[in-house]
């Protein structure tokens, strides 16, 4: 039977289809960068999954205070930032050289929302990224609030000769979900912003998570049918699992949120991915964490052991991940 499998299009197999290697992601944490769903913009304490510095003050004490937003006329620390994010690639790159003998990359800006920032540090750290050897392209995480004609301009400016992506995370397009994961952001604006890019001729990944408070396996299907209907290039499936220092932490100390089970997980992405156009690559199955901070659910511990799962899974639907 597994010679009959149909090959699941991933994105390293996306990326040796178009560029004839395998293309490496070299993720990229800039410091100033914030969201604004933190920083009070258009609500506090960031979504409720979200570890950030409202819920550690004491780590918030030793970081700088300046943070990144459109409104900011000027950027003190843009130098160190373009410092920061030749070193990040340099190491990152040197290690995958050695490992891998990697020849090609893209940069992965990955932290918090990589387009709230005045558009000309966006340009300065996108054309620095561009610039490195063997750079094929840039992936850039952020919200579709967070997007402006201005900058999709300027990326399609630069997708003329490189490979650009924008990530952004969607989550659920049920209205009544995002309130309760104080997301700031709706469904409709999602889908306004998402068509935008994509008219634009750029590639985007949407990143879903599974396991929402009070969403069912009807619900989450709903929305990757939805995101599909986008005409998304990517997907990234998460469970939603908690850790310490959150808005969830409370709900779920309290019982008032249970977190989605390792069984209803993983079916619904096989079925998700049972449906997935062939030109819709698949850039994540799971993701977790195994450290201190995790408080459920506990099979997130292991990422590598959940993949093999689902894995196994979609052998059983005539599937090769």
């Amino acid at each position: 039977m597994k010679n009959n499998l149909k090959e699941v299009l991933t994105i390293g197999r996306y990326f040796r289809r178009e560029f004839g290697e395998t293309v490496y992601k070299v993720p990229i944490s800039i410091g100033g960068f914030t969201c604004p769903n933190i920083d009070g913009t258009v609500a506090k304490g960031g979504c409720t999954f979200c570890e950030n510095d409202s819920f550690s003050p004491n780590l918030q004490e030793k970081k700088p205070s300046f943070k990144l937003n459109p409104r900011v006329e000027e950027n003190p620390f843009l130098d160190k930032q373009l410092q920061q994010l030749q070193m990040q690639f340099d190491a990152t790159k040197q290690r995958l050289e050695n490992k891998f003998e990697a020849k090609k990359f893209i940069v992965y800006f990955q932290s918090f929302t990589n387009t709230y920032a005045p558009l000309a540090t966006l340009k300065a750290l996108y054309k620095k990224a561009l610039s490195f050897d063997n750079v094929i392209g840039l992936s850039i995480g952020t919200r579709t609030d967070c997007m402006t004609d201005e900058i999709l301009d300027f990326l399609e400016e630069l997708s003329k000769d490189k490979e650009i992506w924008v990530e952004y995370g969607i989550q659920s397009f049920y209205d009544e979900t995002l309130e309760k994961i104080n997301r700031g952001d709706d469904a409709s604006n999602m889908r306004t912003w998402i068509t935008k890019t994509k008219q634009r001729n750029l590639k985007v990944c949407g990143h879903l998570i599974y396991g929402l408070p009070d969403e069912d396996q009807e619900m989450m299907l709903e929305t990757f049918n939805q995101t599909i209907d986008l005409n998304v290039d990517s997907i990234k499936f998460h469970p939603l699992y908690v850790v310490k220092n959150t808005l969830l932490t409370k709900d779920f100390k309290q019982g008032r949120f249970t977190p989605i089970s390792e069984e209803l997980y993983i079916d619904t992405v096989v079925k998700s991915i049972k449906n997935l156009p062939d030109n819709v690559s698949v850039q994540r199955v799971t993701a977790g964490i195994d450290d201190s901070t995790l408080l459920s659910p506990n099979w997130c511990r292991n990422k590598h052991q959940q993949i093999q799962n689902i894995k196994k899974a979609l052998i059983k639907e005539g599937l090769k991940y």
